[in-house]
């Protein structure tokens, strides 16, 4: 089984590639940034803000393939200033309980204000 996932409650792809994927009991997000879904704007222009609202973005894809945060294994994470890791953790640590997913985070030239894009991998049990 194969499936898109498209929602509205996440910002819009800036581009041609899908919100998510659904392949079998693994959920696939492409990489989000910090975009307002209504408006299309990034939301804040610090680490934290954009930080919270990447990660509201990635909950309503995997909200809308019937999944939670808490179905995460894989978190990918590109920060365009390492020196922010400290305040993304700390937002992080607050949407993720323990046990955590795996994690890795690097630094990466991102487009013109976004401090940071995340992607991750999801487990649900069809």
């Amino acid at each position: 089984m194969k499936q898109v996932i498209q929602t509205d409650k996440s910002a819009a792809p800036g581009g041609a590639y899908s919100q998510g994927w659904r392949a079998g009991d693994f959920i696939y997000t492409a990489g989000m940034g910090a975009n307002d879904p209504v408006t299309g704007a990034l939301a804040g222009d610090t680490i934290e803000a954009q930080t919270r609202q990447t990660l509201d973005n990635i909950k309503a894809v995997l909200a809308a393939a019937g999944a939670t945060l808490a179905d995460v294994v894989k978190v990918t994470t590109h920060l365009s200033d390492l020196n922010d890791f400290a305040g993304y953790n700390a937002v992080y640590a607050t949407y993720f309980a323990e046990p955590r997913p795996s994690r890795t985070t690097v630094g990466s030239q991102l487009a013109k204000g976004m401090l940071i894009e995340v992607d991750v991998v999801a487990y649900v049990r069809a």
